[in-house]
């Protein structure tokens, strides 16, 4: 199977065409001609990334956030997207990442936020056209409270660290979410407009959460943590191909947390 014939795969349920304007998804590195047995997925490129592809024969990395966002004006191999340019060209490895073009699918990084927690009637939030759009709002099989949000969100995202205010009512179950894998505190009052609960997302920074003013209960769980399950939905859309597909195993959040 070609790199080709692999994205034509993703790209069929994540077209480019709906990419953010400043984002860089698709082909990073490689040609599209490469034949591929062995693909590593991850969330994030990396110089341990590069080396577990070499290591484990993959002839395809496919990440959820791009290598290149911006433009190289020298491949020294000071930097990490440069030395990941190089060792991937020197291996032969091509480097292809989904981001927003995913985020925008109705199954894509939220959808399969919503499904680890138990939601499965979900609609697309803010839609960008009839199919399309960011974040995603359904219902939870039943009521629960905040501090069973808290510990569903803590055992299904795998972290110890959750950010949130609550809305100001007495009677505050949570029945009906939004969420928005990365950074998507910008979505909030439309969440709030289609009578959310509560909104998950991530990167939300103080001001934003002084805005919700007691209206939503709003948790913010980690970039990282709320778009790691992207890895399956590459899985799953590669799963009648013959190509093997294999889970990075220095795929992690970089970032250290302090927990005293």
């Amino acid at each position: 199977m070609t790199a080709h014939e692999i994205i034509d795969i993703i790209e069929s349920v994540a077209p480019l065409r709906q990419q953010e304007g400043w984002d860089n998804s698709g082909l990073q590195v490689g040609s599209r001609e490469t034949k591929v047995a062995r693909v590593l997925l991850c969330t994030d490129v990396s110089d341990a990334i590069v080396e577990e592809a070499v290591a484990k024969h993959c002839q395809m990395i496919i990440s959820h956030h791009p290598l290149l966002f911006h433009g190289l004006k020298r491949i020294e191999g000071v930097t990490r997207q440069e030395r990941c340019v190089i060792s991937a060209v020197k291996a032969g490895i091509v480097i292809y990442s989904s981001h927003t073009a995913m985020d925008s699918y109705l199954h894509g990084v939220s959808g399969k936020m919503a499904d680890k927690i138990g939601i499965s009637n979900y609609k697309i939030l803010s839609p960008t056209s009839e199919d399309a759009g960011l974040g995603v709002i359904g219902n939870l099989p039943a009521p629960i409270t905040v501090e069973q949000m808290l510990q569903l969100l803590s055992s299904e995202f795998q972290t110890e660290f959750i950010r949130y205010v609550v809305r100001d009512r007495a009677d505050n179950l949570i029945h009906k979410v939004a969420l928005c894998g990365g950074a998507g505190a910008e979505f909030m009052e439309e969440a709030i407009a289609q009578n959310a609960d509560a909104y998950v997302t991530a990167d939300c920074k103080y001001h934003e959460f002084q805005a919700v003013d007691g209206r939503i209960n709003m948790f913010s769980i980690g970039h990282f943590e709320s778009e790691q399950f992207t890895k399956e939905i590459f899985r799953d859309l590669l799963a009648g191909s013959p190509v093997e597909c294999l889970f990075a195993e220095n795929d992690c959040n970089f970032i250290k947390i302090y927990n005293k």
